[in-house]
């Protein structure tokens, strides 16, 4: 059936309205996570200029926390399955406090050496923006959700420093197995925005293509390799998932009251530092990169980070954890490619995207990471991997908030 003129001119109109609009929340979202990462580095090289600083964690933790508790509950925790509810459960709508209670808390999380990432600080400031803008706006509950979702997207796109697989992911963490196809554009324009935005006000990212040209040889064990190395993956994730829902649980049937677990989870991470290394501490990206530069990791590593994070999160610490899963996935593959003779910043590289593909389950945006990040010769394999991860990672995600559109397998 062949649409009216006028059933065209609403159309198109209604696709400028969202190129607009997009646009103008991929620039606030851009501003807004260049002044988050920018804060996190200055106060982090601050505090980090004490030998022993991990030892302010019990006071950061409980200051985190009590500050998110006190002025927007939405702020406590993992800031991306906050943003996954209330795009699943409250149309979008996100209280006014969270971004700029969610900026403070992380910082002083994440700066003082809790185990968690910057995204989704980044994500639930975005979401925040962008529901704060809605209101102003009066829109809708329907296009309230939309404009959320693009704030999602460009907050992952400004902090990855990949814009189409950040946009990508903000659609599909919501729901696993399905894409909203009708905010897909708008998504694109506004993660692709907010990266510019941001790189333009001196944010850095890492999207160096690896040297390294795959070549099969030995009938195929090449590629064997890289199929066992989706299947150990998609195992670490599992194990991941659990780790930390784990925590969570045995922290919520202690009924500790809130004050006590935030100090107690410092003092946890203390011991840790003691027992392993300050290397687990923070966002980790020294390891994570000399990994993804082809140096041998220690085998304890990925274990170690699980834990230290499962911790820093499970006791109301405030950040994300994708930066922890990407430290995880290169350390583990490192660990794992060395055991199969493999390059080892190849195997860390597929490495730190299968296991985003499999705790979240987001095996095409972890694909399409591969791809931007790590260059074209790389991401055929990753993607295996990725998907490999993805479907053994079991039926959990580390969002508990995500909706499942699919049954993984039957069996």
């Amino acid at each position: 059936m062949k649409k009216s003129p006028t059933g065209q001119l609403a159309v198109f109109l209604n696709v400028i309205k969202w190129l607009l609009l997009a646009s103008a929340v991929g620039s606030i979202v851009g501003l807004s996570t260049a002044a988050f990462l920018k804060a996190l580095g200055w106060v982090t090289t601050l505090t980090h200029g004490f030998s022993y600083y991990f030892l302010m964690l019990p006071a950061a933790l409980f200051a985190s926390e009590a500050l998110a508790r006190a002025l927007a509950p939405e702020a406590a925790g993992g800031g991306t399955d906050r943003v996954i509810k209330a795009v699943n459960r409250r149309s979008g709508k996100v209280a006014p406090l969270v971004a700029p209670v969610k900026f403070v808390a992380s910082i002083i999380t994440i700066a003082a050496g809790g185990s968690a990432g910057k995204e989704g600080p980044c994500a639930q400031i975005g979401a925040g923006l962008a529901s704060v803008t809605s209101s102003l706006l009066k829109f809708d509950d329907k296009d309230r959700k939309k404009l959320v979702i693009c704030g999602i997207s460009a907050g992952f796109s400004a902090v990855f420093g990949t814009p189409i697989a950040g946009a990508i992911f903000g659609l599909e963490v919501l729901f696993a197995g399905g894409l909203l196809y009708e905010v897909l554009l708008p998504s694109f324009l506004a993660g692709i925005i907010s990266y510019h935005v941001s790189s333009y006000l001196g944010v850095v990212y890492f999207n160096e293509p690896l040297r390294f040209s795959p070549v099969i040889s030995g009938g195929g064990l090449f590629f064997l390799k890289v199929c066992l190395s989706g299947v150990f993956f998609g195992f670490c994730s599992f194990l991941f998932i659990n780790v930390s829902r784990g925590i969570e649980k045995v922290v919520h049937l202690a009924g500790l009251r809130i004050s006590l677990k935030a100090a107690l989870g410092g003092l946890v991470l203390v011991l840790l530092s003691f027992a392993f290394s300050t290397k687990y501490l923070g966002l980790g990206l020294d390891p994570l990169e000399r990994a993804l530069e082809g140096m041998p990791a220690p085998y304890i590593s990925f274990l170690a980070k699980m834990l230290f994070t499962a911790v820093t999160l499970g006791f109301g610490g405030s950040g994300g954890n994708i930066t922890p899963i990407f430290f995880i996935g290169a350390t583990a593959g490192s660990t794992f490619g060395s055991m199969l003779g493999m390059d080892l910043s190849f195997s860390a590289a597929i490495g730190m995207v299968s296991l985003l593909a499999g705790c979240a389950d987001t095996p095409v945006s972890a694909s399409i990471m591969a791809l931007e990040l790590f260059g074209p010769r790389v991401a055929p394999y990753a993607a295996i991997a990725c998907v490999l991860s993805f479907v053994l990672s079991g039926p959990r995600s580390i969002y508990p908030s995500q909706i499942s559109k699919i049954e993984k397998s039957s069996f």
